[in-house]
């Protein structure tokens, strides 16, 4: 059967034609119930400001603030809302989206809003703008359902429905004791089919995960991932329970980890976006660019030792750079393993040897395949158009197989150990970055490569 066309529908395009036709608001409106917010979401930069206008007029506050969460730049559409009707969007949004926004605003604009909140809007944003960027506190909502042990299935149904109206994330329900302590968590779906003379305390999962609201989002990510949970609350130092952590923000937070961790790898501090100013941008770059600097004077310094050894035999020069080249890639390779490995899984000692000596032996094997062909390849290059005899020409090609197996084998280890160190000395492995190891392994090439020039060529076999 031949391949057909996937066709995907362009909702983006249906909805700016049906905010465009003659339709009433009512007709509008109606129509607007068969998307999804995101695909709204979508659609809003298709049209005009004043047919974006008279959208937030027919589909309402509460309508509005949901599509606004899946808006990266919504800064630039709360700009169209005056301030009363900024404030009631917001309003309506869970605590830990209502943040997000807010954060994008200008200062004086983000005052305003907030005095036009109500209490309790503003104590959730003002309890989770307290928190540090990398606290697990400052990613969670306080939208969940929280009921008492001691209440019967239909109180317990009944605090259910009164909370459902402000809290929509009820698919996990959160038990505290007497004490208001937390409790356990309980399943929508096994609270709805539980008869009446059911023991509520039956239902409950006393074990249930939970993280603290100051741990470290490094720290704590993994949990979260392992659990699979749709949420998990979390608990201030009183064991009380402040907010959770949805399957969203799970999502959001592992995202902005990977993006932190590519850009460590990148030789970066930190991620930079497309509106980030020039300035800042070189902030962010120049400080391991400096450290970089004075390394790769390491590897020249190094090279200048090996003068005599380069004026004697002139044509080991063009061979450096492929064995330089290759040793960088395989031990960014081994760098890229070793951090995944060490974010997913908790290594003790023997583990962390084995992951060392199968990183070595896969350097050693692909360095002895790699060596070999250039021995060959090499020899017969040399013999054919450099020197034309044929010792001279395998003996070069010869160190520059042997350095490359000894330099990938090296730089496997050394990708390997260096974020295993980092680790172990609670450092972050990813500062271990891919430049960082890379002129490293730099250093470590040149020296194998010209000491096996030195030592074979020109001390042991005197072609020179």
């Amino acid at each position: 059967m031949e391949n057909e066309e996937i066709i995907i529908p362009d909702y983006e395009e249906e909805l700016a034609g049906i905010l465009r036709s003659n339709l009433s608001d009512a007709e509008i409106l109606e129509q607007l119930d068969n998307y999804h917010e995101n695909d709204i979401a979508g659609a809003l930069e298709l049209l005009t400001v004043d047919e974006r206008k008279r959208l937030y007029h027919v589909l309402g506050a509460e309508r509005v603030s949901e599509i606004f969460t899946y808006i990266d730049d919504v800064d630039d559409y709360i700009g169209e809302l005056n301030i009363r009707s900024a404030a009631r969007v917001i309003g309506n949004m869970d605590s830990d989206d209502a943040v997000d926004v807010l954060e994008e605003l200008d200062e004086d604009e983000r005052k305003n809003i907030i005095r036009l909140l109500d209490r309790e809007s503003r104590e959730d944003i003002a309890l989770i703008t307290s928190y540090e960027e990398d606290e697990i506190g400052s990613k969670m909502t306080t939208n969940f359902i929280e009921i008492s042990k001691n209440l019967t299935i239909k109180e317990a149904m009944k605090s259910l429905i009164a909370q459902a109206e402000d809290n929509d994330n009820i698919t996990t329900i959160y038990v505290t004791d007497e004490n208001e302590k937390f409790y356990g968590a309980l399943d929508l779906k096994d609270l709805i089919v539980a008869r009446t003379y059911v023991d509520l305390e039956t239902l409950i999962t006393t074990s249930y995960p939970y993280v603290r609201d100051h741990e470290q989002i490094s720290d704590c990510i993994e949990r979260l991932k392992d659990y699979a949970e749709d949420s998990i609350p979390v608990l201030n130092n009183e064991d009380e329970i402040i907010g959770v952590i949805t399957s969203q923000d799970i999502v959001e937070v592992v995202d902005d980890e990977m993006g932190e961790d590519y850009a460590k790898l990148a030789g970066l501090t930190e991620e930079e976006d497309l509106e980030e100013s020039l300035l800042d941008s070189i902030k962010k770059r120049l400080p391991w660019l400096i450290v970089l600097l004075f390394l790769a004077m390491g590897v020249s310094s190094v090279v200048g030792i090996f003068e005599s050894v380069v004026s004697k035999i002139a044509l080991v020069v063009c061979f450096q750079s492929m064995i330089l080249g290759m040793a960088g890639n395989v031990g960014t390779q081994s760098l890229a393993v070793t951090i995944r490995v060490l974010m997913d899984e908790e290594l003790d000692g023997k583990e962390v040897f084995r992951l060392i000596m199968k990183e070595v032996k896969v350097g050693f094997f692909n360095g002895l395949i790699l060596g070999v062909l250039s021995f060959v390849a090499i020899g017969i290059y040399i013999y054919l158009f450099k020197v034309h005899i044929l010792l001279n020409a395998f003996a070069i090609s010869g160190c520059v197989g042997i350095a490359l197996l000894v330099a990938m084998t090296v730089s496997s280890l050394i990708g390997t150990a260096v974020p295993i160190f980092f680790t172990k000395i609670k450092v972050d492995p990813a500062v271990a970055s891919g430049p960082l190891i890379s002129t490293v392994n730099d250093l470590t090439a040149v020296v194998i490569y010209y000491s096996m020039v030195w030592v074979l060529v020109i001390n042991v076999l005197k072609l020179v």
